[in-house]
């Protein structure tokens, strides 16, 4: 991999137009807006052709413009069609989203007569190119670098200026309007954000990274934090950490396979879908990893709770032991998790094995006592205020024995006998 000047410059505009869309986005999630990024991202195409046709200039200042009132004008039109036509938000944004961007479509092939500008630079920018646009100081920054970089300061400062205000708008805005704070100029400031914001990026990047940094990162951030501040900073961090992955990426990857390379652009926009998928599996607060350890550790509870009250019962004929093979039958659970709650209960002086048997201890046995009370308590309980089949009484209690709080057991009753006639444990 050769690396250049131009390398450095790629990544650094993607990194600020990745940041910039990364303030607002992070908001719009919160919202549960986040489509409307998507909507906004691609209705200031209209207000781009718009601008031109009215001025007759690439101007950048009237093509802002020109965006900000569209942008605006899309977040107008999908509230009033959900509102006066009681149509689902989601509906209504793919309404006001491909009406008004087949709509710049269009002034944009009527554009496209008259002058040089490229719809595809706009759908799918031209970031490799970024460093050859130079800004006429004669600085040796590209222009794209200086639109994003401003925009980027423009957005932090909004968002440092009226954090209090977006942090209790986006959580309770019937709250913020009793507090005197007013939830609607909050909303149209935030979309004039994002369309200035996708106007500053989209000749450089394109609208698909930029719809994609409007809401990847945010959302990543959001699976790794449930604090305000910390969101915003992970959500800036991420989409920078995707630039210069995406950029690394598409000069080296596609080497591996013959090619000379892929779209920058394009790259990030995966890295951004990669470094989600990442947080997705491995975030502490909601992961599939620990989502999948919550729920073996909650299975492997039960099956440990299972195992105490079938030894109990097991006493209650006459008998003290049993085998793993035998415990794992009568519960209807795996050998394996048999074995691994049996290693627990025995570290825990609640079960001891002889050769190759199993019983309960005098601590595993006031344990059991207080679970088969729970469990018949419930089936008492059960069978005095939903009475149902017998073997329902059972399956029913058999899940409620496993949540039950002293608390719940006190109001459960001192009933001496279950449903089957079988003795119910004295309290200890």
């Amino acid at each position: 991999m050769t690396w250049s000047i131009i390398d450095t410059w790629i990544v650094i505009i993607g990194a600020l137009c990745a940041a910039g869309c990364a303030i607002p986005g992070a908001i719009l999630v919160l919202r549960r807006m986040s489509l409307m990024g998507d909507a906004i991202s691609h209705t200031v195409l209209p207000g781009i052709a718009i601008a031109f046709l009215i001025t007759g200039t690439r101007d950048p200042m009237a093509m802002l413009i020109g965006s900000v009132v569209v942008g605006l004008l899309t977040a107008f039109l999908v509230q009033a069609i959900q509102t006066l036509g009681k149509v689902e938000a989601g509906a209504s944004m793919g309404i006001v989203f491909t009406v008004l961007f087949a709509f710049g479509l269009v002034l944009m092939r009527q554009a496209v007569d008259h002058v040089d500008i490229d719809p595809d630079c706009v759908l799918y920018g031209s970031i490799e190119l970024a460093w050859f646009d130079q800004d006429p100081e004669g600085l040796g920054i590209p222009r794209g670098a200086i639109v994003n970089g401003v925009m980027l300061l423009a957005n932090l400062l909004l968002f440092l200026l009226f954090y209090k205000e977006f942090k209790i708008t986006s959580f309770d805005p019937a709250l913020a309007k009793a507090q005197g704070f007013h939830p609607s100029f909050m909303h149209y400031m935030l979309m004039t954000m994002t369309a200035a914001t996708a106007v500053a990026a989209f000749e450089t990047v394109g609208s698909i990274l930029v719809v994609a940094m409007f809401i990847v990162p945010p959302a990543t951030a959001y699976l790794l934090t449930n604090r305000f501040g910390m969101m915003f900073i992970l959500a800036i961090f991420l989409s920078v950490l995707a630039a210069i992955i995406g950029h690394v990426s598409a000069i080296t990857i596609p080497t591996w396979f013959g090619f000379s390379g892929t779209s920058t652009a394009g790259a990030m926009a995966v890295a951004t879908g990669a470094l989600f998928l990442v947080a997705w599996v491995v975030s502490p607060l909601d992961g599939m990893l620990v989502r999948m350890w919550h729920l073996f550790s909650t299975r492997l509870h039960v099956v440990r709770e299972d195992i105490l009250g079938v030894l109990w019962r097991l006493e209650e004929r006459g008998q003290k032991e049993l085998l793993p093979v035998q415990l794992s039958e009568a519960i209807g659970t795996t050998p394996f998790l048999v074995k691994i709650g049996l290693q627990i209960l025995q570290k825990r002086n609640v079960v001891s094995k002889t050769k190759l048997l199993w019983s309960l201890t005098d601590c595993g046995r006031k344990q059991a006592a207080t679970l088969v009370r729970s469990h018949r308590l419930w089936e008492v309980y059960l069978d005095k205020h939903f009475p149902q089949d017998v073997h329902q009484l059972h399956q029913s209690a058999e899940r409620l024995e496993h949540i039950t709080t002293p608390e719940m057991q006190v109001k459960l009753g001192n009933a001496k006998e279950d449903p089957h006639g079988s003795q119910v444990p004295a309290d200890e």
